[in-house]
């Protein structure tokens, strides 16, 4: 079947794959979507349907408030809703009908993966020489890499030995920011663009950091990022989007920083390079609160709305 085909079939398609299944419980992911997830919620033999939703979007679009009415009426058939947190669960009570049970359940992580991880010596800092990482793709303004880079600037002029690992798509990107900012030969020198990595190398990369730095500008819902990090102990600094505030216990397990504010970034990573029984203090929180985060936990969680759903 070819992809036009499949586009006027594709609800047809899952339905028919739905109730061959069989099946006791249905997961959907993002059902308020135009995807494969909303198909089965027109049908009246579905089994009890679960859904998650992982969006946050603020202000909440215009596009989004044409289609409110539909939506509630559209997702009467769910019988539990789980949000990723907070901030996702704002967003959709805009379009939730009511009588939906809710459950705030964090994306899961393998803990033990990151926590164990043997860090990458090539990418390990010292006291004199502190490796600071970024992690995401640098043409994608609100992942900050802008914002990270001019805190780079900062911090280079009081830590000229400071290295700045970045890891992700866009190198080329990445080095036009550089320029577009006036970053010196010396600045420049002193950033090494991994390129994708493997997540063997994530976790070996989040283990080796002297600090990790999430500069994210919006659009971020959970920070999966920032879970990944500090299950591996690496000190974390983040911006305070509702998310990450969220996720760092409003900051009691990452150094945040207000939010587009590249000098306030450059002094929160300043702080740790200064005070390293700080960095040990966020390292331990980090790994503390990671645990929320472990599949062993989240499942859990899950399995006790699927009860909840089927009683």
């Amino acid at each position: 079947m070819g992809a036009p085909e499949l586009f006027f079939t594709a609800g047809y398609v899952t339905r028919k794959w739905v109730r061959r299944g069989h099946f006791d419980i249905l997961h959907l992911h993002e059902p308020e979507t135009p995807s494969l997830s909303h198909k089965p919620l027109v049908m009246r033999d579905a089994p009890p349907m679960v859904a998650t939703f992982h969006a946050s979007i603020d202000p909440y679009p215009r596009a989004l408030r044409l289609f409110t009415k539909y939506l509630r009426k559209y997702l009467v058939p769910l019988k539990e809703a789980i949000f990723v947190s907070e901030a996702a669960q704002r967003t959709a009570a805009h379009y939730l009908p009511d009588g939906v049970a809710v459950h705030t359940i964090p994306n899961g992580i393998n803990r033990a993966f990151y926590a164990n991880a043997e860090p990458n010596p090539a990418w390990q800092g010292t006291q004199d020489a502190p490796t600071i990482g970024f992690l995401g793709r640098m043409g994608e303004e609100r992942k900050g890499f802008s914002v990270f880079a001019q805190a780079a600037q900062i911090v280079h002029q009081r830590y000229p030995n400071a290295r700045f690992l970045v890891a992700g798509d866009g190198q080329e990107e990445g080095e036009k920011i550089l320029d577009s900012l006036g970053a010196s030969e010396q600045l420049k020198e002193r950033f090494e663009f991994l390129g994708r990595i493997s997540d063997d190398d994530k976790a070996r990369f989040y283990a080796a950091l002297s600090m990790y730095v999430a500069p994210q500008t919006g659009g971020e819902s959970f920070g999966i990022v920032l879970a990944e990090a500090m299950a591996a102990g690496c000190p974390t600094v983040a911006s305070n989007l509702d998310a990450f505030r969220s996720v760092t216990e409003q900051g009691e397990s990452a150094a945040l920083f207000v939010n587009r504010d590249a000098q306030d970034c450059a002094r929160r990573i300043c702080e740790l390079i200064e005070n390293p029984s700080r960095r040990k203090t966020l390292s331990e929180a980090g790994l503390r609160r990671s645990r929320d985060f472990d599949w062993n936990t989240v499942v859990d969680e899950v399995l006790q709305v699927y009860a909840k759903a089927l009683s």
